[in-house]
Order: structure tokens, then sequence, then C-alpha cells
């Protein structure tokens, strides 16, 4: 005769004063996104007209930048209105992992896009091409306060939230690139070193790719719900058998929905049916220590391998 016990930190979706079914996601800043998004697109119309003009590779990389802006931005700010979308019963975590999934698609671009530039910054290095040092100053010195007040905007929700730091990724990775065309426009301007254009370039952007495969590579953490990097399995799994009442636990596995959403899922073998009760509530104790917030429980009175042979193995 076995027992199962399950418990849940909250439940998935609740009902709003409409009757609605409501996500636990966090409002997402829609309004931060928005006033980010007209800036970028307006500095990308003045880095491409400009860039053309002074024939800038780093003025013309800086806007190739602002264009994956443009479009991480416009897609960050889709997914923060999608991702508020009520749950169901068949979507029980709601849109949530569409942050995740917006994170991924704007660190690929980020790359991709990086790449290329690279390239184009090293051929100018071999054939360095005559640059309106003038023009090509004013425009980038443009972009560095635009750039500025679109990171600030967007910073204080940036580390808890994917999908907007995949935006301020990108927003910041302009803004350096802005520092560095500046810089590079002065030297042309007053010492005619034409090379400075593709080293500023190039050294931006090799800053940008590096916060940009970080992003892909916790985005796609989460996709495959590995441990968060924070949490040692190890020390979970101890931390429950140390509990009274539990002989083993089993078939445990800790894994990000989102950053600010851990879950755990585990089978513990308690065999006083008596003391379930309590044990789930100590479990539910323990896991706070960890950050661990969304917690499933089966509990099971005898050993079940001959039904969960998969999961001893």
């Amino acid at each position: 005769m076995s027992a199962a016990g399950h418990d849940h930190s909250h439940d998935h979706f609740h009902p709003g004063e409409d009757g609605a079914l409501h996500s636990h996601a966090a409002h997402a800043p829609i309004k931060s996104l928005r006033i980010a998004l007209a800036l970028t697109a307006l500095l990308l119309l003045v880095e491409v007209v400009g860039g053309l003009m002074s024939n800038s590779i780093a003025l013309l990389a800086d806007a190739g930048h602002m264009f994956t802006d443009v479009a991480a931005l416009g897609l960050s700010l889709f997914v923060a209105w999608f991702s508020r979308q009520p749950a169901t019963p068949q979507k029980s975590f709601g849109y949530l992992r569409w942050e995740i999934l917006a994170a991924f698609l704007n660190g690929a671009a980020l790359l991709l896009i990086s790449a290329a530039i690279v390239v184009e910054s090293v051929l100018r290095l071999r054939n360095p091409e005559p640059v309106a040092g003038g023009l090509m100053l004013a425009v980038a010195i443009a972009g560095l306060a635009v750039n500025v007040i679109s990171a600030r905007i967007l910073h204080p929700t940036s580390q808890s939230n994917m999908n907007v730091r995949g935006a301020y990724l990108h927003v910041l990775g302009d803004l350096l690139a802005s520092v560095g065309t500046v810089v590079a426009a002065i030297l042309i301007r007053y010492t005619g070193w034409l090379l400075a254009d593709p080293i500023a370039s190039f050294l931006t952007t090799a800053l940008i790719m590096r916060g940009a495969w970080g992003l892909v590579r916790e985005s796609v953490d989460i996709l495959l719900e590995a441990v968060p990097k924070h949490i040692d399995i190890e020390a979970v799994r101890t931390q429950l058998e140390a509990i009274p009442g539990i002989e083993a636990v089993h078939d445990l596995h800790v894994w990000s929905v989102t950053p600010r959403m851990v879950a755990m899922s585990a089978h513990a073998i308690c065999r006083n049916a008596d003391s379930q009760q309590h044990v789930l509530e100590h479990i539910h104790d323990a896991m706070t220590l960890f950050g661990i917030g969304h917690i499933t429980v089966q509990l099971e009175q005898s050993e079940m391998s001959a039904r969960e042979a998969h999961l001893h193995a």
C-alpha cells in the first residue's frame, strides 16, 4: 500500500475580479520599452543617413546594432504585452516563457550582426577609407545621448526580467559603440588617423558579443530546464533527506520557469502517513533557503521501484 502527497507553493493561475484566470507574471515595463523604441527608431534613421554621408563604418556599425535594437525592442514590447495574457488550465504557467524565447532571439541576433560587423571592420583595417570626422562626431554624440537615456529607462528592471535584459543589452551595446565612435571621430577629425574608425567598431562589437553570448547561454539553460547556477542540487537533496520523517529522496529536479520562478519536484519516502503534512511543511521551509518558490513533492509510504524503475535508475 502506498500513499502519495502533492504540494505546491502557489497556484499556477488565479481568478481576477472579472472571473478570468490571470498569470502570476509580473507586469513588464511596457511604457519604458515604448519610449526606448521610439528614441531608438529615430536615432536609427539619423545614424544611417550620417553614416552614409560621412562614410564611417563605425557609424554604420552602430546603425546596424541600432536596427537590431529596433527589432529587439519591438519584440520585447510584444512579449511584455503577451506574457500578461491570462493563464489557462491548458497553459497553467501562462505565457511566461515568451520572455525566455525573446531573450534567446535577441541574443542570437546580436551575435550574428556583431560577427558581420567584425568582418567589415577587419576589411577596413586593411584598406582604410576617408571619413568625414565632423559629421561623424555630431551623429555619434547624438547617438550617445539617446542610448544613455534609453539605458537609464530600461536598467531598473533589466536584472529581474530576461526579456527586458535582452533589450537592455542591445541598447547598452549601442551605448558602448557610441562611446567608441565618439572617440574615433575625435581622433579622425583632429589627427586624421583613419584606422580609429574600424578599430572602434571592432572593440565595441567584441564587448557586445560577450554580453550577447551570456544571454543566449542563460536562456538556453532555462529552456532546457537545467538546474539554476546558484543552486547545488545535491545540497537540496541533503536538505530534504535531513528532514525528520523522510527516509530517501529520488527523481529530484530543480529548474527555472523564468529567472524569477524556480521550481522543484521530487519523490520522497515517508513511511508514516500521519506525519506527511508535517513533512510537507518542513519541505517548504527548507526550500526557501534556496529561493525555490514552486514545490511539488510526491510522498510514498513504501518503495515503488516496480512502477518507477526509470526514476530509480
